[in-house]
């Protein structure tokens, strides 16, 4: 006769079938982000219903309700006098396109840190990081937010004797002058970040 299972092992079994696997559908926009479709905690199918004010994934079997977490991403308006560092992305969303350098931050880090980690991480750069220049949704075209984007002025620690080598999400990375900043711009948040800084390059000029 087989002997009788604990409920843990049961549990444990059908966490192992494909039907219990959670599957998330990944989301096309700027950051990316998941929604689960089956429970992380029974893989019981989801269901959509009305909690806390707003519609949620629910497990009907277990209780499990998905809460949505906003991703936090950063990047830096990188200044070097008259110039300004911008990346290629090699990856999508945004694939061929320019933008500020930057990306997600992880578990445990500050604002701050992060960034000049993604710097450092994309373009080989040290840098400062100075003030908070806004906050934008996190969003491509015709995307919904699932986030929010920290940006902050920095410049590099050194002067001179500055090389980009280019790494995770950058495939190429240049110093523009105003006059040069290429029109195909991966994100709304470089796009309004480049527009501020010409301006301010503007009201300075002599």
């Amino acid at each position: 006769m087989a002997s009788e299972r604990t409920a843990g092992e049961q549990a444990s079994e059908s966490l192992q079938r494909p039907e219990s696997i959670s599957e998330p559908i990944p989301a096309a926009e700027e950051g990316g982000g998941t929604e689960y479709r089956y429970c992380p905690l029974c893989g019981t199918r989801l269901v959509r219903r009305e909690l806390f004010g707003r519609i949620r994934p629910q497990c009907p079997a277990c209780g499990f309700i998905y809460f949505q977490d906003p991703k936090v991403a950063v990047i830096a308006l990188i200044t070097r006098g008259k110039q300004v560092l911008l990346i290629r992305r090699g990856v999508d969303p945004g694939r061929g396109k320019w933008a500020l350098p930057g990306g997600f931050m992880d578990a445990g880090e500050m604002p701050q840190e992060a960034l000049r980690r993604e710097v450092q991480e994309e373009v080989g750069l040290a840098v400062e990081i100075q003030e908070l220049l806004g906050i934008y949704p996190m969003a491509g075209p015709g995307a919904r937010s699932r986030g929010i984007v920290l940006a902050y002025r920095a410049v590099p620690t050194q002067a001179v004797g500055m090389t980009l080598v280019c790494d995770d999400d950058a495939d190429e990375a240049r110093w523009f002058t105003p006059a040069e900043v290429p029109g195909e711009l991966a994100f709304e948040s470089t796009r309004t970040l480049l527009a501020r800084w010409k301006a301010e390059i503007d009201g300075a000029s002599p």
